[in-house]
């Protein structure tokens, strides 16, 4: 069988016309790489070289394979450098999920730091809900999640680390009355309309929100048009009722919206890394970025 090794030794011996000087720039003794010159024509089945007194010229056979076996070690070369481009995480393609909760303009300071250190990869950007999200990092369709908390599908195949607490605002209408107000505590959220509905089978930023209020002894009111994406931040500036948000969201930009703090001392939001228990370079490359703006008081799990 033909080896990467003869076909380079073949190469070199044609690029110089010459055993002795192949021999050298190859590192090798000349009677080994003449025998293996030998084995390339016996395996072939016809002569590659002429040989002259001054060196070696090529046959017009060998000339012809010379031309197709060029380009194959053009592309093993090329293949090695990429699979070790990937093995370090400097290339390829990333497939990054995150929460609508966790919107992408608020991840482009990491993404750009990630783009900067890793100049041949790609990011393959996607919105889906932070329990899908788990199913998607553990079954390999996805190489790194940012969920919101509280997820309540759990996989042994993924690990979650957390990443810095959020406060939370309250999202009005720029024409709500209590835009006037500074800040908000969420008693008084009491009887207001909220776009937001928690779903009964996920967790996320709705069902927070929802355990923030049964602690104060009130189901929040839902509004007659809900939803569960950042599209409830435009029932809000229609004035449809109210939303509690994470800092993150009002950087979502949006004419007729107004954001007040909450005074709640519990008023804040968590969000985690969702990562497979072996992840890629390129995974551990963000998350490591994503690390960089972690608050060391979080944990990880």
């Amino acid at each position: 069988m033909i080896s990467l090794k003869q076909i380079r030794y073949f190469l070199s011996v044609a690029e110089l016309g010459s055993f002795t000087q192949a021999a050298a720039a190859l590192f090798v003794a000349q009677p080994a790489l003449s025998r293996q010159i030998a084995l390339l024509e016996k395996e072939l089945g016809f002569r590659l070289f002429e040989r002259e007194a001054r060196g070696v010229r090529l046959t017009p056979a060998g000339s012809g394979y010379r031309d197709r076996v060029v380009a194959v070690d053009g592309m093993l070369s090329a293949a090695a450098d990429e699979g070790a481009q990937l093995a370090s995480g400097e290339s390829g393609v990333l497939r990054l999920v995150h929460s609508s909760s966790i919107p992408a303009v608020s991840l482009l300071s990491a993404i750009r730091q990630f783009l900067v250190e890793s100049p041949n990869a790609r990011i393959d950007l996607d919105r889906i809900s932070s329990e899908t999200q788990v199913t998607e990092v553990a079954g390999g369709k996805a190489d790194i999640g940012i969920a919101r908390l509280p997820v309540l599908r759990r996989d042994s195949a993924v690990r979650f680390v957390e990443l810095a607490d959020e406060p939370l605002l309250v999202a009005l209408s720029s024409k709500h009355p209590l835009t006037r107000r500074a800040s908000l505590s969420l008693g008084e959220l009491r009887d207001l309309p909220f776009v937001s509905a928690v779903h009964r089978e996920r967790g996320g930023l709705a069902r927070l929100v929802t355990d923030l209020c049964l602690r104060r002894g009130f189901v929040p009111k839902l509004a007659r048009v809900v939803s569960r994406k950042t599209s409830m931040l435009d029932l809000v500036a229609a004035g449809l009722g109210i939303a509690v948000v994470p800092q993150r969201m009002s950087e979502i930009a949006g004419d007729g919206l107004v954001y007040r703090p909450l005074v709640d001392a519990d008023a804040q939001a968590r969000s985690a890394m969702v990562l497979p228990l072996r992840a890629s370079p390129l995974a551990r490359r963000f998350a490591d970025i994503m690390g960089q703006k972690k608050d060391p008081a979080t944990r990880a799990g």
